[in-house]
């Protein structure tokens, strides 16, 4: 059981973490364009408006991707209770690997929509 626990909680940090951050993002973006916070691409990083769009609109998506994830998990990961380490770990590793897939595909996905609305310059088309 201690172990279903520690799976329980890893695997709540992701969607925990896109929750959080992503309504950080959606209402306050970081006030200056850096290079140690915030979503920080080559396009996104061109002046304030692309980089106030890259952080609202990746930050929604982290968001609902954040909301849609956690009962997912939460009941995946019930299903598993009270079996074996080996398999509760291996269940717990196929959500981590999914939930990773969104985190990771919400870059590919603001990267598109940047480039849909800003032009190369970083002016809005």
């Amino acid at each position: 059981m201690g172990f279903w626990i520690f799976m329980l909680l890893m695997n709540l940090m992701i969607p925990l973490t896109m929750i959080g951050f992503g309504r950080s993002f959606m209402k306050n973006t970081p006030k200056e364009i850096n290079a140690v916070f915030g979503y920080r691409t080559s396009i996104s990083m061109k002046n304030k408006d692309t980089w106030e769009f890259a952080h609202r609109y990746c930050g929604k998506l982290w968001y609902v991707c954040g909301l849609i994830l956690l009962p997912i998990t939460v009941i995946f990961l019930l299903l598993v209770i009270g079996k074996d380490t080996d398999y509760v770990g291996t269940v717990g590793g196929i959500i981590c690997g999914a939930q990773l897939i969104l985190l990771i595909g919400s870059i590919f996905s603001t990267e598109i929509t940047l480039k849909k609305v800003f032009d190369k310059n970083g002016k809005k088309r």
